[in-house]
């Protein structure tokens, strides 16, 4: 069943993966065409809170799918981290509970990682399936000797083709937990510094622009927040009573990818 659907077209278009685009290794319905469709007629990103591939990995999985894709065309809470530290927090000695990804996109972008508490000044918390004791001792010894906490983002879970996997919420919290500290800035979805990083790459304004994603307290969020059209699709987290439920209605709600396109631009 299809709420409402759009009747217009837009001049760019923000795609969350996981879950609105592709499930595991499988292109959901409709999203090849509609997305090659669109990008005929307007400019095309694609946004992820997902810190464990580099952009180049994402287009090429895309491509391998179906749609051509280019790593300009990708923004991950990778891209609203590095804006905020440089914002906030430019020469600080970071501690990584992450994977090897986001450590190396921090050291080629100058930051120095140690793993010893009394050098450092940011703990930064990500999705990792590393994750370990001993990395919560050191974020442990960190914090509670001063040291800020940044996170990547706040989901509390991945979607997955067996159902999800633990995300960032769940290693945050354990650290939040035993400091008692809490989180200064968590920069992917539905954080201002993730739109800002996603408007500043397709170079329009909000109010030109379609946010599409399957999760209410993130993707719809964000463009709420920020005053994007936002169009949730029941192909990932969300289920159609959720998204009736919702005290703030989304723009619109569709089945699939396929329902982004009016009648007369098919």
């Amino acid at each position: 069943m299809t709420l409402r659907a759009p009747q217009r077209l837009y001049k760019g278009y923000v795609f969350d993966l996981d879950g609105t685009v592709y499930l595991g290794d499988r292109l959901l319905p409709g999203a090849r065409e509609a997305i090659t469709a669109l990008k005929r007629q307007a400019r095309v990103v694609y946004l992820t809170n997902k810190p464990l591939e580099l952009p180049r990995e994402y287009a090429r999985k895309l491509t391998r799918l179906g749609i051509e894709t280019d790593a300009r065309e990708i923004v991950s809470s990778i891209d609203a981290l590095l804006g905020y530290l440089a914002a906030n927090a430019r020469g600080a000695r970071l501690y990584v509970v992450g994977e090897e990804v986001l450590i190396e996109a921090l050291r080629s972008a100058g930051y120095l990682l140690t793993e010893q508490a009394d050098e450092i000044d940011v703990v930064v918390v990500s999705f990792d399936r590393t994750f370990a004791y001993r990395k919560l001792k050191i974020a442990f010894d960190a914090v509670r000797r001063g040291a800020r906490i940044v996170a990547t983002n706040p989901d509390p879970y991945c979607p997955s083709p067996d159902g999800g996997l633990p995300d960032c919420a769940a290693m945050l919290a354990a650290v939040e937990a035993c400091t008692g500290a809490r989180a200064e800035a968590i920069v992917g979805k539905p954080s201002r510094h993730m739109a800002a990083a996603v408007l500043g790459r397709l170079g329009l304004p909000a109010s030109e622009t379609m946010l599409v994603g399957d999760r209410l307290a993130t993707d719809l969020r964000m463009a709420r927040d920020v005053g994007m059209a936002g169009a949730l699709v029941l192909t990932g987290a969300t289920s159609l009573a959720e998204a009736l439920a919702a005290p703030d209605a989304p723009d619109y709600v569709i089945e699939s990818l396929a329902d982004l396109l009016p009648a007369q631009s098919v």
